[in-house]
């Protein structure tokens, strides 16, 4: 069972949840926030003691400033707080995503608290060949957004993604079953007018990584071929020298198939 908390941080008061005993690990995305890391923090409870939280502006973390932006190293000095907060003194990190920017930067800025950082699949398009067309596409989703709306611009940024969009309609792209549309209506707005662009232009400094005390390992979903985390996965892993480790499922194979990412998760920190 999950034990909830909360931390006031600089400008925010951070909505967290503790699981299990055990050497410190946390899991994180962005936009993606505790709940979704619930299952992966269960299976791994018995193991580890497992933080999980939604990040700065998202879900039951409001911030003091609704026009702030985010950035990977706000999100980083946030969960650096959290460590804090929970008394550990390092800790093993897996960030998904937009989460494997916010761990990145933890890892440079913060890097005596660290262990092994696990990026999942970040979106880390300045490292792309074309990275002036990826950044203007993210500036025509943003644009999108502000013009037309949540939908079309979930639309836009899925497909610029990769992924399958079949049948896809603006409809099928709101809320998830089950969720608040008013809640998500305001994360999908922090995500697009606030954080996308930072998260997205965020290059890590490889050579400060290869150099750093952190072990740094880059996580690709054995289904994610057609996405282009998996070039920007890629590229992290030639820029740091280091073979990426293959996880099952894709982007979110830590909800699509839980126990077998717990195991290789396990495996990559050493566990």
């Amino acid at each position: 069972m999950a034990t909830t908390r909360t931390l006031d941080v600089p400008g925010a008061r951070l909505h967290y949840e503790v699981r299990g005993e055990g050497p410190f690990l946390l899991l994180m995305g962005s936009p993606m926030g505790a709940a979704d890391f619930a299952a992966a923090a269960d299976a791994l409870a018995g193991e580890y003691t497992v933080v999980t939280h939604d990040p700065r502006g998202v879900r039951n973390s409001p911030v003091d400033d609704p026009e702030q932006d985010t950035t990977p190293e706000l999100r980083a000095d946030d969960v650096a707080a959290l460590l804090d907060a929970v008394g550990a003194e390092k800790a093993d990190v897996l960030g998904s995503s937009g989460g494997a920017a916010t761990v990145l930067a933890l890892a440079e800025r913060h890097p005596g608290r660290v262990r092994t950082a696990v990026a999942h699949e970040p979106p880390l398009l300045e490292l792309l060949p074309e990275a002036a067309e990826q950044r203007a596409a993210t500036e025509d989703v943003i644009d999108t957004f502000h013009r037309d709306g949540a939908g079309a611009a979930w639309m836009k940024f899925m497909a610029n993604a990769g992924f399958d969009m079949g049948e896809t309609d603006e409809e099928a792209a709101g809320p998830p079953e089950g969720e608040s549309s008013e809640q998500d209506e305001a994360d999908a707005a922090r995500f697009f007018a606030h954080e996308l662009r930072g998260t997205t232009r965020y290059r890590p400094d490889t050579a400060a990584l290869k150099a750093g005390p952190v072990r740094v390992v880059v996580g690709i979903g054995a289904d994610s071929g057609g996405l282009i985390t998996h070039r920007t996965s890629t590229a992290l892993a030639g820029l740091l020298g280091v073979p990426p480790v293959e996880f099952p499922g894709g982007h979110t194979g830590f909800i699509d198939r839980t126990e077998e990412f717990a195991r290789v998760l396990r495996k990559a920190i050493g566990g």
